[in-house]
């Protein structure tokens, strides 16, 4: 999420931030009143924001005088954001910091939007021109050339299984991220895009641990509706492969230039004579 393209016009991004605020506005009018919002009967889980509207401000001034642009295009971007106009306030974790970070915190007002980053040195670089953003960095156990193994050795794993497979100190799969923040793990994350960490050498993490966590995550949730995960970059070879397999093509509703959009249901709502205990999918 790191590498921008320069652009000369910053319009689109001035209108998706007005519709932001706007659905903001909406959405903070609909929920005004505590006693008036049941988490417990709805998908998203209304968190504290003290002044919304001011993120969106700043982010909305962000792009209007910068000349660099998310890695995604508006319509991979616009993807996310009509989930996130029907869901928000919700729990949206990211694997990924940016210059697009703050527009998707500002797409979420109200709601939590956590960032994931494997390099201290740019959390501290992104996080220098915006405090507001919540961010963590994190550490993978996995390297991009070990993909072909990890797939193919992964079944042997009792823990990596879908029927006993969980994330929170599970340090005998390798593909569970057991390092994370608490909160990661504390909640349940209404959507969750991959886009990081990198994927394009030998020697990086690459995203076969994001994704099967991803998959893990999604598929333990109790609470009511699906969990959406975005996938970037699913051009590349680890990102399909790993993505066919543990996000599920059954589950892919929408494809966009790079951008795979899963829909994937709590296996507490699905009926228990069709799940495998062997196969994600």
């Amino acid at each position: 999420m790191k590498y921008r393209n320069l652009i000369p016009e910053k319009l689109w991004f001035i209108l998706l931030g007005l519709v932001g605020i706007i659905a903001g506005s909406i959405i903070i009018t609909t929920f005004n009143s505590s006693s008036t919002y049941n988490s417990s009967s709805n998908v998203c889980t209304r968190v504290v924001d003290s002044n919304p509207t001011i993120n969106q401000l700043n982010a909305i001034l962000h792009y209007a005088t910068s000349k660099t642009r998310p890695q995604q295009s508006k319509q991979e971007i616009t993807v996310s954001f009509d989930i996130l106009k029907l869901l928000s306030p919700c729990n949206f974790l990211v694997f990924g910091l940016g210059f697009d970070s703050q527009m998707w915190a500002a797409f979420n007002p109200r709601g939590t939007t956590l960032f994931l980053e494997e390099d201290p040195e740019w959390v501290q670089t992104v996080l220098k021109d915006a405090s507001f953003l919540h961010a963590h960095t994190v550490t993978y156990r996995t390297e991009l050339h070990e993909a072909d193994d990890l797939i193919k050795s992964y079944r042997n794993v009792p823990s990596c299984l879908p029927g006993n497979a969980y994330v929170n100190g599970n340090t005998g799969c390798k593909l569970a991220l057991t390092n994370l923040p608490d909160e990661v793990y504390d909640k349940e994350w209404d959507l969750i895009m991959i886009d990081a960490p990198k994927g394009y050498f030998p020697e990086a993490p690459g995203r076969m641990g994001a994704i099967w966590t991803a998959a893990v995550m999604a598929r333990n949730r109790k609470g009511p509706g699906v969990t959406h995960v975005f996938l970037h970059d699913v051009n590349r070879k680890v990102e399909k492969m790993f993505a066919m397999e543990f996000l599920c093509e059954k589950y892919l509703v929408k494809s966009v230039g790079r951008l795979w959009h899963f829909e994937i249901p709590s296996m507490a709502n699905v009926s228990s004579s069709v799940i495998s205990q062997k196969s994600f999918c």
